[in-house]
């Protein structure tokens, strides 16, 4: 299976990334104040048009950082948990290891948005049929043999591509060699379930925007599994029990009705 690795140590911030992605994928350029948000960060945020986020982190931490850059995207996760609740199938983990969303038949609920816990799905408020969008991890280069168009695109090699477990091993590599640089974590190596996007850090991951601490290390999946598997069977069970409600109603209503008829004869 297909990864990235993001190496914060080794991003300059150059957006280079932010770019290519919008290109690739034909995204539109967002209206935003690039003095409006913190560290001056233009997008503010993923969205439905922007995919990949080049994040300003104000640290000053006592190793004399001022400023880290993070990249945002979907994590590609193993077992992702918008995969998990979504009620028809139009999120899939493909075999290569990108997550990939098929808007032909979406219903639109937006449940892939409330079980992802990295906040990356985003929704076309603004048109009249509206679909949900996010990073695709470029599956259609990945199919081709490429890369993903960030990957291709970072002149520092802070993005790197490759399989899993060879990602896996050059970020231990890395922390390895440099110890006194990279805190010893490898974000999305555990976190719910295992990513497919990789991080390494020169800071703890708590101080850049958009990893939340603390995630378990069991897929989002394992937990929403059991609820999907027991709503048709409460579904049937409320049909059967407003069934049974509705028999009842309209068999007091016949009886009242006959009763009435026969005080009338009467």
């Amino acid at each position: 299976m297909k990864a990235m690795l993001v190496d914060t140590n080794l991003c300059v911030g150059c957006r280079g990334c932010q770019v290519a992605c919008k290109e690739w994928n034909k995204l539109p350029a967002e209206k935003t104040e690039f003095f409006g948000g913190p560290g001056y960060q233009n997008p503010k945020h993923l969205s439905a048009k922007t995919w990949t986020v080049i994040t300003f982190n104000d640290v000053n931490d006592s190793k004399g950082y001022d400023w880290v850059f993070g990249k945002r995207q979907c994590f590609h996760c193993n077992e992702p948990g918008c995969e998990s609740v979504c009620p028809v199938g139009a999120l899939k983990k493909t075999e290569e290891g990108p997550v990939v969303y098929d808007k032909s038949v979406c219903l639109g609920c937006r449940y892939c948005q409330l079980a992802c816990v990295f906040g990356v799905p985003g929704f076309e408020w603004e048109k009249a049929i509206p679909v949900v969008r996010k990073c695709t991890m470029c599956a259609d280069r990945i199919k081709a043999g490429g890369k993903p168009a960030c990957v291709s695109s970072c002149p520092t090699g802070g993005v790197t591509f490759g399989e899993r477990e060879e990602m896996i091993n050059l970020a231990k590599q890395r922390i390895a060699s440099k110890p006194d640089v990279y805190v010893d974590h490898i974000y999305g190596l555990n976190e719910v379930g295992g990513t497919g996007v990789l991080h390494i850090s020169n800071v703890p991951f708590e101080k850049l925007e958009g990893f939340p601490s603390g995630l378990p290390t069991t897929a989002i999946g394992s937990r929403t599994r059991a609820a999907e598997v027991a709503v048709p069977y409460i579904m049937t069970g409320l049909g059967v029990a407003l069934g049974g409600i509705s028999w009842v109603v309209n068999r007091r209503m016949q009886l009242e009705q006959g009763q009435s008829t026969e005080e009338d004869k009467s």
